[in-house]
């Protein structure tokens, strides 16, 4: 049977939480009265998450399926492998490490049913560290700036997707995406709630300083060239006014003759435009890797095996 509400999972080296995930998560779904479906997406964990998903799909086969990759693809990646897989009209996804509570999965269901496509979540308040924080909210500053998605609260993947929007971006075969942007690019109507946010339950966070910088690159170079543009126009200027500074010297130096003081500034802008233009390259050089990425056309990811229950059984039960 085709169930209303599907909830995709990545998991990545989440043994210590699992169980609890598993005490909060099915009694939640239960309660709200729908049928429902749980789609685990084992990212190449080197722990015993894979054990433990295939020991609980054992225990619960009627709502639960778990997707098997043979290697660590990415959070992102996981999510579209779960989106791949779903049959729910609505699709929610949550982290595993619990500082989304799966009690407001709810939430965002009666929303959805306002006639929204798309409901994001905001955190009530942030359980993270200060640092990651504040480099949070500057990321959601300049991604709005640039590209013009409008995210409260871009970190927190507690979110749900109609089926129409799911479908629209099971079309897209990017190598290089962020998710909730692109849903937000497909949605006829969206909306936000707060939700609560709890400190993680086990474990540690697999967000690095360098690999937040990652992700923004992604968002940012994947649905807007305005930093290519904003590069250009800067070029402009600094060639205006290399040029004018070029004419100064010349009348300095017919006015004044030749003067040694004005080396030492000559090597200052010689080492600011050096600086521009590594900076421009290395720009460049985001867009032209992730076209070489895309033009390859290889699997953006790779299923191992995947753990549900069959047809037949279905039939049976019944």
């Amino acid at each position: 049977m085709k169930p209303e509400l599907s909830v995709v999972i990545p998991v990545y080296n989440e043994e210590s939480g699992l169980a609890k995930l598993f005490e909060r998560l099915y009694p939640a779904l239960d309660a709200l009265g729908i049928s429902y479906e749980i789609l685990y997406v084992n990212d190449g964990s080197r722990d015993k998450s894979a054990a433990i998903l295939a020991e609980q799909f054992r225990l619960r086969p009627d709502v639960t399926r778990v997707v098997l990759f043979n290697g660590n693809f990415g959070q992102h990646m996981a999510i579209l492998a779960g989106f791949e897989a779903t049959r729910g009209d609505i699709v929610v996804t949550l982290d595993a490490d619990l500082q989304n509570p799966p009690e407001e999965i709810g939430n965002l269901v009666a929303k959805m049913r306002e006639g929204y496509d798309y409901v994001g979540s905001i955190r009530r308040k942030r359980q993270d560290s200060a640092w990651r924080t504040v480099a949070s909210k500057a990321m959601n500053l300049l991604r709005e700036k640039i590209t013009g998605i409008k995210m409260t609260d871009q970190g927190n993947m507690l979110r749900a997707y109609g089926r129409n929007v799911v479908d629209l971006i099971n079309q897209c075969k990017e190598v290089n995406t962020f998710v909730p942007a692109l849903a937000y690019t497909f949605a006829r109507k969206q909306a936000e709630i707060v939700v609560e946010h709890e400190e993680r339950s086990a474990g540690e966070s697999k967000y690095s300083l360098y690999s937040l910088i990652r992700l923004n690159f992604d968002l940012v170079t994947g649905f807007s060239i305005v930093p290519l543009q904003l590069f250009s126009l800067i070029g402009i200027v600094l060639s205006f006014a290399s040029a004018a500074l070029f004419v100064v010297l010349v009348v300095r130096r017919f006015l004044f003759g030749a003067e040694v003081q004005g080396v030492f500034t000559l090597f200052a802008f010689a080492f600011f435009l050096m600086g521009m233009i590594l900076f421009g390259i290395g720009l460049v050089g985001e867009y032209v890797g992730r076209i070489y990425q895309q033009v390859r056309a290889r699997p953006r990811y790779v299923v191992q095996a995947m753990l549900e229950q069959s047809s037949s059984e279905d039939k049976q039960a019944s």
